[in-house]
């Protein structure tokens, strides 16, 4: 193109409007550096602090912990809502102050809160931590109406565990509490984090992963001072699914009521399939306590309290059975044909082996007595005498046989094993052989023998259903509902005693007349409309000649008292209950023990509807 082509008043009129088009792009570019300016260093510092407050906040939403039922679908266990303070550690600018506004409005432990914001706040810094669970309405009004000056601070509304009845089964039930390192970072918790709840013992503990459910979240922005402005996106959490247990709330409560004031511990299960109908121990502890966080003086009065309240006496607890366990003797004698059952044997009160005597708690004997009236009236010379004819060994086979001195399998907490004496054990722990005066004592249930309460109750179960062990069970089904069920439970045979059907109903006719007769010893637990069998145990905690010392029973210390024992299993025809109480210190079997296996037989059977009413209203 030639230049002689354009027309100089056409390049005059471009000119112009280029200058007017630069002119407004200048302008503009002026008016927003001007802007940015204004934004960056006139405002810098406010906007510099809202674009770190205002944040998207991951929150996460607890599930609702599956509920706790009796065989009868009564709640046990359930949950209520509660209002918990955390903070967010990258939110903190002045730690020291704010925990000690926070001290003043929620009653928090500046040193403890501290310690947890230091743990986590260095690896996790983004994660809020939990300060305070359960606030009070008073403290949680203060923390809400001061929020603005507590940067970080977020209240949380989750589900709380809640044991309606406060101590009622709570050495089966169990219960919660924070999960810790080593909990954390042995990946059986999936999906737990720093601050949750777990069970610690029992059903809690047992049926953690199912009760738990799995939590949910939400995406929530939220302005400068922590208030929520909108939630961007939720996923609901699952709800845990409940678990039935075998026990009957009424049963647990009148054995519960019979323990009050005592330590000691009651079984009670059906001997046709090895269910627990209750079981308890006393004394208890209020699993609430554990829920918020327990107090340090809370918590010291617990394990620092010589009466043990957090130890399971019934599956843990290992006493001497006292002549509960001559039922043993008295089977393995007839089995091995050593017992002649009409055979009588004269008791003067004592029994010589060698030059040491032994002595009948009867003082003056009983006179002849053959094996039907030595286990009515618990005859300790008769079985010194079957005791001294079978031999440790023989007893010892038969004890095992029996399911003593193992443990019976019952899950949801650990049992102790009991101890059934042997020559190689007694060579082995102590370096010495057995004496001829151990088997004796080992006969009436002294001695080296330890047995659990749970171990008797099956025991005294395969006696009357016909010989057969059940692995105690505490647990029916786990599952949302009766009708959607992930897990349920039939009974399980653990073995099988082997005794003639002749020797069991020998000795079943005997301990009916331990309660029935006029000199049985277990008189108290006999009731009009059903008959009861049992045995009654009384097992020393000092020796004989000791106790005498104190010239009379109500002279003798508590902690030197015996402890009694009671069995029994009703109706005797057509059994339907087992039980199996041990009173620590209690004195004598037939009066500490006896009473409580009559009121619990009566309970379950529905005998006295009187003993279930007072115990629904206790």
């Amino acid at each position: 193109m030639r230049t002689s082509e354009f027309d100089p008043l056409s390049l005059e009129i471009f000119d112009r409007q280029l200058k007017k088009v630069t002119l407004v792009v200048l302008a503009v570019f002026g008016v927003l550096v001007l802007r940015f300016w204004f934004l960056q260093v006139v405002n810098g510092s406010v906007y510099r602090t809202k674009s770190e407050n205002n944040r998207i906040r991951l929150q996460d939403i607890s599930p609702f912990r599956g509920m706790v039922l009796d065989r009868n679908g009564a709640t046990l266990v359930d949950n209520r809502p509660s209002y918990d303070l955390y903070v967010v550690p990258e939110e903190v600018q002045d730690l020291e102050e704010l925990l000690e506004r926070l001290s003043l409005l929620a009653g928090l432990g500046a040193e403890e809160a501290e310690q947890k914001l230091d743990d986590t706040s260095l690896r996790y810094p983004f994660r809020p931590v939990c300060l305070k669970r359960d606030l009070s309405r008073d403290e949680l009004a203060k923390v809400e109406t001061h929020r603005f000056n507590l940067p970080g601070v977020i209240i949380k509304a989750a589900p709380q565990r809640h044991y309606i009845n406060g101590t009622f089964a709570s050495h089966l039930i169990g219960y919660l509490g924070e999960i810790n390192e080593n909990q954390l970072s042995s990946g059986q918790y999936t999906g737990s984090k720093p601050g949750d709840l777990i069970g610690k013992s029992g059903v809690e503990w047992k049926w953690q992963r199912d009760l738990n459910g799995v939590r949910g979240g939400a995406q929530v922005e939220v302005d400068a001072t922590g208030r929520k402005i909108r939630v961007m996106a939720r996923k609901p959490p699952v709800p845990g699914e409940n678990v039935c247990l075998t026990i009957d709330k009424d049963l647990q409560a009148v054995a519960e009521k019979a323990l009050a004031g005592k330590s000691g511990a009651i079984v009670a299960m059906d001997p046709n399939n090895g269910e627990i109908l209750a079981l308890a121990s006393g004394p208890s502890f209020d699993p609430n306590l554990f829920v918020g966080g327990i107090d340090r003086a809370s918590w010291e009065g617990i394990v620092l309290s010589g009466a043990f309240p957090l130890q399971n006496r019934a599956l843990s607890g290992q006493y001497p059975p006292g002549s509960v366990f001559k039922i043993v003797v008295a089977l393995a004698g007839l089995e091995e044909g050593i017992i002649d059952p009409e055979e009588e044997v004269v008791c003067t009160g004592i029994y010589y082996l060698g030059r040491r005597g032994y002595r009948c708690w009867k003082k003056y004997g009983h006179g002849k007595v053959s094996l039907h009236r030595a286990l009515v009236e618990s005859c300790d010379v008769y079985f010194y005498d079957m005791g001294h004819r079978l031999g440790i060994d023989k007893i010892s086979e038969y004890a095992m046989r029996f399911g003593l001195g193992k443990r019976t399998g019952f899950d949801p907490v650990h049992e102790k094993a009991g101890l059934i004496p042997t020559r190689d054990w007694k060579l082995k722990r102590w370096g010495v052989p057995w004496q001829g005066g151990e088997t004796l004592s080992t006969a009436i249930g002294q001695s080296f023998v330890l047995v659990t309460p749970i171990q008797m109750a099956a025991f005294a179960s395969a006696v009357f259903n016909g010989g057969i062990l059940y692995r105690p069970q505490v647990t029916r089904w786990v599952g949302k509902s009766e009708t959607e069920k992930t897990h349920e439970f039939a009974p399980v045979v653990t073995g099988k005693i082997g005794i003639k059907q002749e020797h069991l109903e020998f000795v079943k006719n005997a301990l009916i007349g331990v309660v029935n007769e006029p000199h049985g010893t277990g008189g108290r637990a006999r009731l009009k409309e059903v008959t009861v069998a049992g045995k009654t145990g009384t097992s020393q905690v000092i020796a004989l000649k000791k106790e005498e010392e104190f010239e009379s029973e109500e002279n003798i210390p508590v902690q030197y008292r015996d402890h009694a024992w009671f069995v029994a299993v009703a109706p005797a025809e057509n059994p339907r209950i087992a039980v199996a109480i041990v009173v620590e210190h209690g004195g004598h079997g037939g009066s500490a023990a006896a009473p409580i296996a009559g009121q619990l037989i009566k309970a379950y059977l529905g005998l006295d509807k009187s003993v279930l009413a007072e115990s629904a209203t206790n």
